[in-house]
């Protein structure tokens, strides 16, 4: 009885930790939980001294695991070198303005962000302060309209609407006309690198990547309308 409510207490904490894990971590970490579990099979027959059985029983699976295996092996390789080819930077797309770069991991939808220029170059998007993101925007707006489109679609990820207020009551509320202006023409490398693919890619990973991003940043699911119509421009360039 103890050793029963011992698995099912071990099976609860391994499922909880299992669901708090990124998206992007969570088939690791599933091998992990499956090694664990299988050291601790060994470990514990081997006290009980029920381990012949163990031997037994992996006597009789042997034949089968020696046909399977390997198949099982050559096609993870295999997944794992498709998805190589179609994404660069291990899954990420990457937009850039003059002020600050940012990141989208395709896995978990996560954006990131590193400021390039101006007071606060080298700092990342996440190290910064409420009031900090305020002064980076009125930065951006005074300097470079599209790292500042690229600042607000960060900040409207991040913290929904709630933002704008403080904004508008320390920056002014800016005119909508002027963030709708579209940026400057995409060159073929910066379209690749916002989808997420590497030079020579064919038309049907750009249409996939196009519509892998656009699930990830649409407006209707919460995403950002510039993010949105920069992906789309990507895929206009590269196409076109």
């Amino acid at each position: 009885m103890p050793l029963t409510l011992l698995v099912i207490a071990l099976s609860v904490v391994a499922w909880v930790w299992l669901r708090n894990q990124p998206a992007s971590q969570r088939k690791p970490a599933m091998i992990k939980l499956a090694l664990m579990a299988a050291i601790g099979i060994v470990v514990l027959m081997a006290v009980t001294g029920r381990l012949h059985a163990l031997f037994a029983l992996l006597a009789f699976l042997y034949p089968l695991l020696r046909r399977v295996l390997p198949s099982l092996l050559t096609g993870r390789m295999a997944g794992a070198g498709t998805g190589d080819a179609n994404a660069s930077s291990g899954n990420q797309s990457h937009v850039s303005g003059d002020i600050l770069e940012m990141s989208l991991d395709h896995d978990s939808g996560t954006m990131s962000g590193k400021v390039l220029k101006g007071p606060m170059a080298g700092r990342e998007l996440a190290d910064l302060g409420e009031s900090e993101f305020l002064e980076l925007l009125r930065y951006c707006r005074a300097h470079d309209e599209d790292s500042a489109r690229l600042l607000e679609s960060y900040l409207d990820r991040r913290f929904g609407d709630s933002w704008r207020a403080d904004d508008e009551a320390s920056a002014g509320a800016e005119e909508s006309e002027e963030q709708a202006n579209a940026g400057g023409p995409l060159t073929e490398s910066e379209a690749l690198d916002i989808l997420g693919l590497k030079p020579g890619a064919t038309q049907d990973e750009i249409i996939q990547a196009h519509r892998r991003m656009m699930q990830k940043v649409h407006p209707d699911r919460g995403g950002s309308n510039y993010l949105a119509a920069r992906i789309n421009e990507a895929k206009a360039c590269l196409l076109g």
